[in-house]
């Protein structure tokens, strides 16, 4: 088997490997250079029009731990099981609008981008927001266009793990006003910047689960030659 066919097996491996661990064994803890490895992989995912409207916050205080744990039914279990565990935020219409200064901070000095450049990728993107996927109607829709974002990271992140025996969990199993709230209150949301889109738990699975099930290829797979 050639080198190229080794690596697809490995990467279906890891696919068939990764499931929403629901159990995770509270003795064993991530290596912190395989967690590092695990979130630079969600850092340099791809995002529409490079914005990185993200971030990624691990949380290791027991306390905040409890906290979460009783806000979030989806976490009650995973919670304070899990080796880690990851608060996904997503940046909101304050930082996200075409004209925010977050935007032509992180294209002035983030990315480098000349001021002539700049102004012409703005105007594009104002564009569309307004008028290819109408964006600025009220707070919400910016800000779930960001959440789709931050799902790109979210799977990278997830087969990352799988692809180096580490289990994982997302989590979408909570009251969105009553867990922003209870982050708002714990100063991770900066001042209205972000919101929280997800999260997701890492360690190791206590049990093996069932047998991979999907619907079948052609199902799933339409080809228009």
């Amino acid at each position: 088997m050639s080198e190229k066919e080794n690596l697809k097996e490995d990467i279906l491996n890891a696919y068939q490997f990764r499931h929403a661990t629901k159990e995770f064994d509270p003795n064993i803890e991530i290596p912190e250079e395989d967690f590092r490895f695990i979130l630079e992989t969600g850092r340099l995912s791809p995002s529409s029009f490079g914005f990185e409207p993200w971030r990624f916050v691990v949380v290791q205080n027991q306390e905040l731990r409890e906290k979460i744990k009783n806000a979030s039914w989806g976490a009650f279990g995973k919670l304070p099981e899990a080796s880690h565990f990851v608060l996904v935020l997503a940046r909101t219409k304050k930082d996200t609008k075409y004209d925010s200064q977050y935007l032509q901070d992180h294209f002035r000095n983030t990315l480098g981008m000349p001021e002539e450049m700049m102004e012409k990728y703005l105007q594009r993107i104002e564009e569309f927001q307004k008028s290819d996927f109408d964006l600025l109607e009220g707070d919400r829709p910016l800000f779930d266009w960001a959440c789709k974002q931050s799902y790109i990271a979210l799977g990278n992140m997830m087969t990352a793990a799988a692809q180096i025996g580490i289990d994982s969990c997302p989590i979408e199993g909570f009251d969105i006003e009553k867990m922003n709230k209870l982050l708002n209150e714990e100063g991770l949301l900066e001042e209205g910047s972000f919101g929280l889109s997800v999260m997701c738990a890492f360690g190791y699975r206590v049990k093996d689960p069932r047998p991979k099930t999907r619907r079948p290829f052609d199902d799933i797979v339409k080809w228009i030659d």
